[in-house]
């Protein structure tokens, strides 16, 4: 399938950014709300930030579905059906008044709320290869960055008009439905039917275990994940930063977000330019560089400053997000060229194992680390580290492929 499918690059680019995009709306826009929530519904913020870990896992355990429904189906009718169950989550999340109902139609919502993302994953790989194909998946993931940066900033200014925290969740049906729209009208269908692959639950099941227990895979995926999981420790721990160590209100987000997505879009507007120029390893390389630079003043200045303030609390973060931005695209497309006829299931296993890794980050280290400056920052320097361990023992590895190749 040709390039020529797609009606314009700079049309699919934004298309497949706002799909990927009300995704991180799902988690971000109602972090400005926590402290409201728990007043509201009687509960601690403890238990308030469930609403998270809840979504990330239902949106992690969806996520292995998306991509081999989308094979068996067609893109465009799957990511149609995600949309329309997405407004009905919303729906009913807007209207809940207690926590239990709130978190069973969150867990809804991140069932989801997946679609977008990997499902989009897979038709840019259907129209384009090659440098063509690095160049529209940073574009998107340039326009994607600016998700978590204006999400928690709009759920401020919506908390700050005088409305109640349901009108968050007013404002992700309206998104939602903006892109079923755009997606009716604009998205091709990129996976002919005579390319689907019907499914069958013992065979599935078979390519899971296949695919998921391969070790180039696992090293690729996790390379890129646990990397990720030190930019999220971060947005996770936005109520924390933002509001405990900065002390700023519902309006403050900004400061943190704008910082990281701003590192995340120059990133993925870099590797967009580097496509053709510069070899996928020499892009990879300099990313895990630019997060070592970000974990190493990140530290340095949370142990050295007298008190946790503006700007150069924010500031190391930025080099963090350019790094993975950096990094990501490389690693995601290395995953789907491993199985031409099934991406999008490769698609849904890579997002699976980054999803169960952001919601063990979520749920787990970021209640323990966020309370302390220090130990974010730790954090954040042992997810970097232990992703980039993962990106150098395929890199060695694929060097002793080649130098074996090349003997014989």
């Amino acid at each position: 399938m040709t390039a020529a499918v797609a009606p314009s690059t700079r049309r699919m680019a934004l298309l497949l950014a706002g799909l990927a995009m009300f995704g991180p709306f799902s988690i971000d826009t109602i972090f400005p709300a926590f402290p409201q929530l728990a007043q509201r519904l009687a509960v601690d913020e403890v238990a308030v930030q469930q609403t998270i870990s809840v979504y990330l896992l239902f949106y992690g355990l969806m996520s292995v579905a998306h991509g081999p429904l989308s094979d068996a189906w067609g893109r465009k009718r799957v990511i149609l059906g995600g949309l329309v169950i997405f407004v009905g989550a919303s729906v009913g999340c807007a209207l809940s008044t207690d926590l239990t109902t709130l978190l069973a139609f969150r867990a809804l919502q991140g069932l989801s709320a997946g679609v977008g993302m990997i499902v989009g994953r897979a038709v840019i790989r259907d129209l384009y290869h090659g440098h063509d194909a690095q160049r529209l998946m940073s574009q998107v993931s340039m326009l994607f960055g600016i998700a978590p940066a204006i999400a928690p900033i709009i759920g401020g200014w919506i908390l700050l008009s005088g409305a109640g925290w349901p009108l968050i969740f007013w404002f992700l049906v309206v998104f939602a439905l903006v892109l079923l729209a755009a997606t009716a009208r604009f998205l091709p269908e990129t996976h002919p039917v005579e390319a689907r692959i019907a499914l069958s639950p013992r065979t599935l099941l078979r390519d899971y275990v296949r695919i998921g227990f391969n070790p180039r895979f696992l090293r690729l995926a996790l390379a890129g994940s646990i990397g990720f999981g030190g930019i999220f420790l971060y947005i996770s721990s936005a109520p924390a930063i933002v509001m405990q160590h900065l002390h700023l209100g519902e309006g403050g987000f900004a400061w943190l977000f704008i910082p990281t997505i701003g590192g995340m879009t120059t990133g993925s507007f870099l590797s967009g330019r580097m496509a053709g120029h510069s070899t996928p390893t020499r892009q990879v390389a300099l990313g895990f560089t630019l997060c070592a630079v970000s974990a190493v003043l990140n530290i340095g200045y949370v142990t050295l400053a007298p008190q946790f303030a503006l700007p150069w609390a924010v500031m190391p973060i930025f080099l963090g997000g350019m790094g993975m931005a950096l990094i990501f695209p490389i690693l995601a497309l290395a995953v789907l060229d491993m199985y031409p006829l099934q991406r999008g299931l490769a698609s849904s296993l890579q997002a699976f194992v980054q999803l169960m890794i952001s919601t063990v980050v979520a749920g787990v280290v970021s209640p323990l680390l966020h309370n302390n400056p220090l130990h974010l920052a730790l954090g954040q320097a042992g997810f970097f580290a232990a992703g980039f361990v993962f990106w150098y023992w395929e890199h060695q590895r694929e060097r002793a492929s080649e130098a074996a190749g090349t003997a014989h």
